[in-house]
């Protein structure tokens, strides 16, 4: 916890900057019946049958201290996936960045080892030394940031229906290009002295 706490407490450094990853799955829902708008006196209608489209994953990438976030789309949350993802943060976010400081929970996945299950041993090895790992502990997860944007991402984003994955990725990269352009930051404010006066409890005791 503290290695998380700590690493959220660095300044700003574009050549290092602190990216929170995190992953949820959606279900695919698409109209039975065209929904009918609004109109004068008549509140817009949508049918309470819908057509199941499968279920996908969404990655989701911030960077607080920028205001910045994205969204990648995928079929699956294999380490295919999340090292495809990881491949994008470096070459297409990231290119020149030196390190990317990269806080994510510990799903059996989120390792190095990911990325030589996608690529050569010698591409892996080039996407891992512009990582630098920092996990949350078991049942922390709340202190990824990611976390955060997921919760906005379901609230302004992903309460409608969306059919398919084409209509998913563009109305997920829409609500980020959105977000982006307000420069909206997270503001953390729980610091390591916090974690040791309210969360004591989780600290090991030690006889006199």
């Amino acid at each position: 916890m503290e290695d998380v706490l700590a690493v959220y407490a660095r300044p700003f450094d574009p050549a290092r900057p602190v990216v929170c990853l995190d992953e949820t799955s959606r279900q695919l829902l698409g109209e039975v019946r065209p929904p009918l708008p609004a109109a004068p006196g008549r509140p817009a209608r949508h049918d309470p049958e819908y057509a199941r489209g499968g279920v996908v994953n969404l990655f989701v990438a911030t960077e607080p201290l920028r205001g910045w976030r994205t969204v990648l789309v995928s079929d699956q949350r294999t380490r295919l996936d999340l090292a495809r993802c990881m491949a994008e943060l470096v070459d297409v976010h990231y290119p020149a960045a030196e390190k990317i400081v990269l806080v994510l929970d510990q799903l059996n996945t989120h390792s190095p080892a990911s990325l030589y299950a996608a690529f050569s041993p010698a591409e892996a090895k080039r996407l891992a030394d512009k990582l630098e790992l920092h996990h949350t502990p078991k049942h922390g997860s709340w202190l990824n940031m990611a976390e955060l944007e997921l919760s906005v991402l379901e609230r302004q984003c992903l309460r409608q229906r969306l059919p398919d994955r084409d209509a998913m990725t563009a109305a997920t990269r829409a609500w980020a290009e959105r977000r982006n352009a307000s420069v909206q930051r997270i503001d953390w404010q729980f610091t390591t002295a916090d974690a040791r006066t309210k969360l004591r409890r989780l600290y090991p005791a030690f006889a006199g």
